[in-house]
C-alpha cells in the first residue's frame, strides 16, 4: 500500500510538520498533498480528505490516519525498524509523556511564536505565560540531551517519536531567539540542521502564501 500524508502551508503548519518529518528523515516513500490553509476552499478540500477537516492527515489504503501524534504512532507501528518510542519501559513512559505534553499544552508559546520559516529571526516581547512555556521545554531539553547524551544527539539519544513532536518547537526558538542556554541551543542547531528539516524550511520560505495572523 502506499502512502499518502496531506499537509498545510510549509511556512506555517507545524502539525504537519511532525508526521513528515518522520516519514522524510526515515526515508520511508510517501505522496504529499499539500492544501494551503485560511482559503474560501481550503476546508471542503481538507474534508475530502481527512474526517475532522484538519491537518495533516495520512492515507495508507483504506486506512486514514488524523492527527499529527495518532499518525506518528501509527507509523512508527507500520514501520517498527524506525523505532518511534524507546525501548525500555521507563524511558518510553517518559517519551510518550513528554509528547503528550507537547500535543496538549503550551498555548502561550504556540498563539505568541507561531512558526514562521520566512520571519527574520528576531526577538519578541513574551507574556509571563509564555515565558513560562519557553522555561518548561527548556528543562525538558536540558534533562533529556543531560540524560541520554551519550547514546546519541536526539532528546532519547536516536530520533524518535518526541523529536518529531517537539521539531517545530526548536524551529520557534530559532526564530523568536529564544534562550534556554547552551544545551537547548545544541539541540535547536541539531535540530535544524537535520536534512529532513532543512528541507521543509526551505519550502516554507519559498512558498507565496501569506496568513496575517502569522506573520507578526
Amino acid at each position: 500500500m502506499s502512502l499518502t500524508l496531506v499537509i498545510g502551508n510549509k511556512n506555517y503548519s507545524s502539525w504537519s510538520l511532525r508526521p513528515w518529518l518522520y516519514l522524510k528523515h526515515h526515508g520511508i516513500a510517501f505522496e504529499e498533498v499539500r492544501i494551503p490553509l485560511y482559503r474560501e476552499d481550503s476546508k471542503a478540500k481538507i474534508l475530502a480528505r481527512s474526517p475532522s477537516g484538519k491537518v495533516p492527515a495520512l492515507r495508507d489504503g483504506d486506512i486514514v490516519v488524523w492527527d499529527s501524534l495518532a499518525i506518528l504512532e501509527y507509523l512508527a507501528e507500520r514501520f517498527p525498524a524506525t523505532r518511534g518510542w524507546p525501548e525500555d519501559l521507563g524511558d518510553r513512559a517518559t517519551a510518550r509523556s513528554l509528547a503528550a505534553e507537547m500535543h496538549a499544552g503550551f498555548q502561550a508559546l504556540r498563539n505568541e511564536c507561531g512558526m514562521n520559516c520566512r520571519r527574520p529571526p528576531a526577538a519578541k516581547d513574551l507574556s509571563e505565560a509564555a515565558r513560562k512555556d519557553v522555561a518548561r521545554v527548556s528543562q525538558i531539553w536540558r534533562e533529556c540531551r543531560e540524560r541520554y547524551a551519550g547514546e546519541g544527539p536526539w532528546l532519547f539519544g536516536r530520533f524518535g517519536i518526541v523529536d518529531a513532536m517537539y521539531a517545530p518547537v526548536a524551529l520557534r526558538f530559532h526564530t523568536y531567539r529564544l534562550d534556554g542556554g547552551p544545551a537547548v541551543q545544541a539541540y535547536v542547531d541539531h535540530v535544524l540542521a537535520n536534512p529532513a528539516m532543512a528541507e521543509w524550511t526551505a519550502a516554507g520560505r519559498q512558498e507565496s502564501e501569506t496568513i496575517a495572523a502569522f506573520d507578526e
